[in-house]
């Protein structure tokens, strides 16, 4: 079952195929050890999951933006729509089920910011091709779709594939990443996208530095990827272009004291459209005057 949409967008210029994630967040002074039980000072609950963060970036930089995925029917998922809808991306392609239940992840956040997290996929795995087929228009007219590794990966890789021989370019988020990702997500990605972790399970390199992330780009370009980027936490990213000569370092502001390390990405774009401005993830910006509301939650966490 789809949900109701508070208006389809079929020019969409960015179209995300991943998952909904509801947040249960646990703020502590310390991230407990095996066995151990501590008390916490805040808890609240908030909606995550890659795709979801993703999509609702690329709205808030100013792209008219859609969604594929698949919630359970109980109160998180309804709860979810809604919070998508207030985001003004279209959720025609947003799909209830009552087979499982919606995407849940447990965090928990120590004081320096650190986290560990537990998610229970849930409805997400359930997305599949029949899924993908009905959503077919708005992934063919796209500018550019959106996937990672929170759902299937053969409903992503199917995706990927829809949109490249629609002629939409591709942007892949290993993640979560594993050493043996089938080998067509390399060369169906124009841009992929992952961090130093990622990189490092990808590529079986030690990444330990800007310089050595170059050196993991490299090697995933090799591997048929057009653009590499990898991200480096407060060392900002470096990517590396198989049409360019040489890894470039992107560095972002330095932060005294971190509060969501998934935010290291609304910085990073800013930094990027104003160095690379014709950058082929360069996404349209906000029109004058109008107002970007809420937290920043999002990005390749």
């Amino acid at each position: 079952m789809a949900a109701c949409a508070t208006g389809l967008q079929p020019d969409s210029a960015v179209v995300v195929v991943g998952s909904c994630m509801t947040d249960l967040v646990s703020l502590t002074s310390h991230l407990p050890r095996i066995g151990e039980t501590v008390h916490g000072h805040k808890f609240f609950i908030g909606f995550g999951g890659k795709g979801a963060n993703q999509c609702v970036q690329a709205a808030r930089l100013g792209a008219k933006t859609s969604i594929v995925c698949k919630v359970g029917k109980d109160s998180f998922g309804s709860d979810y729509i809604e919070n998508l809808k207030q985001n003004d991306i279209s959720t025609e392609f947003m799909y209830q089920t009552k087979d499982a239940s919606t995407g849940a992840a447990s965090i928990i956040v120590n004081n320096e910011g650190q986290n560990i997290i537990v998610i229970v996929a849930g409805a997400n795995l359930l997305l599949n091709s029949d899924d993908l087929r009905k959503a077919a228009d708005i992934i063919s007219r796209a500018k550019v779709i959106i996937c990672q590794l929170e759902i299937s990966p053969a409903t992503s890789l199917e995706a990927l594939t829809m949109a490249r021989k629609s002629g939409v370019k591709t942007l892949f988020n290993p993640a979560p990443a594993t050493a043996d990702l089938d080998a067509q997500f390399y060369t169906v990605s124009d841009i992929f996208c992952c961090n130093e972790s990622e990189a490092e399970i990808l590529t079986g390199l030690t990444i330990s530095s800007p310089a050595a992330a170059g050196k993991a780009g490299l090697v995933l370009t090799e591997r048929g990827c057009k653009m590499v980027i990898i991200t480096l936490g407060a060392e900002g990213c470096v990517f590396v272009s198989a049409k360019e000569p040489g890894p470039k370092h992107v560095p972002t502001q330095k932060v005294i004291k971190p509060v969501d390390t998934t935010f290291l990405i609304c910085k990073m774009g800013t930094h990027w459209r104003r160095k690379w401005p014709t950058s082929p993830i360069s996404l349209p910006r906000k029109p004058h005057g109008q107002k970007r509301t809420g937290s920043c939650r999002v990005g390749c966490d």
